[in-house]
């Protein structure tokens, strides 16, 4: 009786450590390469599997997530002879678990040497004024290197990313002389345009200016000059007017009397002030022109003298 508790129990004992060895349960997003008497067997995904006691094993466990690995700061040297230490961060995914397990013995190791050797050439392609421009471009060539190479491993390298770019202190210093004296240049530049541009429209309104000077003096002359000719005009037609009543006056009944009185007081007046201008003066010889003065006036008046004009009605 105890010895069949004991083989019962033994035999229990076994039974257990058998299912644990051989009961496999696989997480979500992992994968165990399986080797039977130390050949690939097959690969397990996710779920409860049984395998054959003593003879199959996992040899190999994966995950299948995306996994960042940190590439440690190397010294490149740039295409103008210029040392920068540069780091980054590698981002890759494992997606044939067999090829991971037998391509490679280390496939992350792998990977990150070749990225710090691709880094490199890739530095060494650019001047260091445009490593930090075309962080982009040296990304997106490290990765197209790295998938190239680690496509055979059943890895997929899915980016690249630059941490750093430390150049020596010198050299920042020197990039740190260059960018203020770059923006004093601007500086200057702006300054000078800005005096230009002032410069230029204050010519352009004073330019303006003398245009609307110029334009407002011809207007003024014009205008000047089209009073004046009407001026000269109304005078015209007014001495006219006026010749043109006095003729009608003078060839009406008192009229000849009234301009022989008109032309006495101005010979008479115009005689005195002659007297006024100095004490020489010139008396006429005869005192009788002045009767037929007025005599001529009149019969010029009635269109009697020699080729006088008739008056107009």
């Amino acid at each position: 009786m105890d010895t069949t508790l004991i083989f019962s129990l033994g035999f229990l004992f076994l039974a257990i450590i058998i299912l644990v060895k051989t009961a496999i349960v696989v997480p979500q997003q992992n994968a165990y390469v399986v080797e039977r008497l130390g050949k690939y067997a097959k690969t397990l995904n996710a779920g409860f599997h049984i395998l054959f006691p003593f003879i199959d094993r996992v040899a190999y466990k994966h995950t299948l997530k995306e996994q960042a690995a940190d590439i440690a700061e190397q010294i490149c040297i740039t295409k103008d002879n210029v040392q920068v230490g540069v780091d980054g961060v590698l981002y890759m995914q494992v997606l044939d678990p067999g090829r991971a397990s037998y391509g490679i013995g280390n496939y992350m190791f792998a990977i990150s040497q070749l990225a710090q050797t691709t880094l490199r050439s890739e530095i060494g392609k650019i001047d260091l004024d445009r490593t930090f421009e075309e962080r982009g471009t040296i990304n997106q060539n490290v990765v197209a290197e790295l998938d190239k190479a680690s496509d055979p491993w059943g890895v997929k390298v899915l980016r690249y990313e630059i941490k750093n770019i430390n150049p020596p202190q010198d050299v920042l210093s020197a990039m740190e002389k260059q960018m203020r004296a770059e923006r004093e240049k601007r500086a200057v530049v702006l300054t000078s345009e800005g005096v230009r541009d002032a410069k230029i429209n204050e010519a352009e309104g004073e330019k303006q200016r003398v245009v609307k000077e110029s334009e407002a003096a011809k207007i003024q002359q014009i205008n000047e000059a089209q009073g004046e000719a009407e001026a000269i005009l109304a005078v015209a037609t007014a001495t006219g007017e006026g010749l043109r009543r006095v003729a009608h006056a003078v060839v009406e009944q008192g009229g000849p009397e009234a301009m022989q009185l008109r032309v006495a007081e101005q010979y008479i007046g115009e005689f005195g002030n002659l007297a006024k201008a100095g004490n020489t003066y010139v008396v006429p010889a005869n005192l009788g022109d002045l009767t037929s003065m007025m005599a001529l006036a009149t019969d010029i008046a009635k269109g009697k003298g020699k080729g006088s004009p008739s008056v107009p009605e």
